[in-house]
């Protein structure tokens, strides 16, 4: 059913702020949106960087007149934290696609991944994954690519900040990476995979950092499930006032 806000029976949410969630595997970004609209009767609301249905952790949301901010929020670097697979190649770059090819990691040592993961680090080209809200000539990526469909896609420049090796047990890797707007760890596992290779994929995706924003001060889709249309203005407020009001060029006059 189509959301209506006139139809609600709440009067129309009147604050307006940042409200950060961390988001359960399964749901999309859309859903999240969606679900605090729905609940809160919220006329105005976004989402800032979109996480992949499987993936987990922080997702910003906008709300009222802090849509306005959504394009500036987005344009942050983030950090994650992500597992690896070597030696098993998808069509998506992770778990949720078809396994199009395997290879062999016996040869491949804990030193000989540590340093080509560092040779990823600082300012390189990257393709986005066919299964991707990327679009080309007016259609997404993953519209193409569910009919099977796969055409050329432009490289672009990302930047690594920093990956820390939180544990290496081959096949398998768990890292935490700091890099730009933009960048998919879904295609940073493949590319590692191609170049140490054997193939490669992700596993498991969690948002921890967006700019200055922190999955520390996130709510939980269930705590939200308990709060009342009150309950969500007094906690967007005290998050304005106590951290956000610090971020440079947001006034919450």
């Amino acid at each position: 059913m189509r959301y209506d806000p006139k139809k609600h029976r709440l009067p129309p949410f009147p604050g307006s702020g940042v409200l950060l969630v961390d988001k359960p595997a399964g749901w999309t970004s859309f859903d999240v949106v969606n679900f605090v609209r729905a609940r809160f009767n919220v006329p105005k609301a976004g989402h800032c960087g979109t996480l992949d249905p499987a993936a987990t952790g922080l997702l910003v949301l906008v709300l009222g007149k802090f849509t306005r901010l959504s394009q500036k929020f987005s344009g942050e670097d983030k950090t994650y934290e992500a597992r690896m697979q070597l030696g098993v190649e998808t069509d998506s770059y992770d778990g949720d696609g078809e396994v199009i090819a395997t290879g062999d990691v016996s040869g491949i040592t804990e030193g000989k991944l540590r340093e080509t993961l560092a040779g990823f680090m600082g300012r390189t080209m990257q393709t986005p994954p066919m299964f991707s809200a990327v679009k080309v000539d007016g259609k997404k990526l993953y519209e193409l690519a569910r009919k099977g469909v796969e055409v050329e896609r432009e490289s672009k420049e990302i930047e690594i900040f920093s990956i820390d090796v939180n544990k290496i047990e081959l096949p398998y890797c768990d890292f935490t990476m700091h890099c730009s707007k933009g960048t998919y760890v879904r295609s940073f596992c493949h590319d590692v995979g191609q170049k140490l290779g054997c193939g490669g994929m992700l596993v498991s995706l969690r948002r921890l950092r967006s700019g200055a924003f922190d999955l520390a001060d996130a709510v939980t889709i269930e705590q939200l499930k308990n709060f009342e249309q009150a309950d969500l203005e007094i906690h967007i407020r005290r998050y304005l006032v106590e951290k956000l009001s610090r971020i440079a060029g947001v006034n919450h006059a």
